[in-house]
């Protein structure tokens, strides 16, 4: 009995590997807040490199001067690849350029309209917070014009923007559309409707 004693009593003062047993128990919460740290880094990242895709299209698509056709928004969303690569935003995400004019009355139903969309990119399950095209035509629901907060855009009433205009088909497309696929391994930006432009385009003709 006494030597059970002895060992129990070696064992509590025996200060040998105390500072691995410390390790063992801080290792997990340690590791826990960097990983979680590097997780929200890149999550910051992501956000900031989606948000200056969005702010280039924007941008790229205000740009054209003269009327818009289905090869300005291909190269547009080609732009749109090249700034978005590797995050995988294509199989994984949806990105929706939408063209604003005032839309015509001026009664109780002046506002704003989406005359067009274009999208790219396969999540078609994502769709527009602000409407689909059409959407303001005949009412004031965007009255205020797209944005959220008091960051908002709008149409003036006494203009027309040059990419307000319905973009022209494939048949009318500046560039041949196999010179447009051999610069960028992008898909063809769809109608938003589920559609490719190479189909709207045949069904429309």
């Amino acid at each position: 009995m006494s030597f059970v004693v002895d060992a129990m009593n070696n064992l509590r003062r025996d200060e040998r590997g105390l500072a691995l047993t410390e390790f063992a128990f801080a290792a997990p919460i340690f590791l826990m807040l960097v990983l979680t740290g590097l997780e929200l880094s890149n999550l910051a990242l992501a956000h900031l490199r989606v948000s200056q895709t969005a702010m280039t299209v924007a941008d790229n698509a205000g740009r054209v001067t003269k009327a818009i056709d289905e090869a300005n928004i291909y190269e547009v969303f080609t732009g749109a690849e090249y700034t978005s690569d590797g995050l995988d935003f294509e199989p994984n995400g949806r990105l929706i350029l939408s063209s604003l004019e005032h839309n015509g009355h001026t009664d109780s139903r002046e506002g704003q309209t989406i005359v067009w969309q274009r999208c790219w990119g396969d999540q078609t399950s994502v769709n527009s917070r602000y409407g689909a095209e059409g959407f303001g035509k005949d009412n004031d629901s965007l009255e205020q014009g797209l944005g959220s907060g008091s960051n908002k855009i709008a149409a003036r009433r006494d203009t027309r923007s040059c990419s307000s205009r319905r973009p022209t088909t494939i048949s009318r497309w500046s560039t041949p559309v196999s010179s447009i696929r051999r610069r960028s391994a992008t898909k063809a930006p769809s109608t938003c409707a589920g559609r490719s432009i190479r189909e709207s385009a045949t069904m429309a003709g």
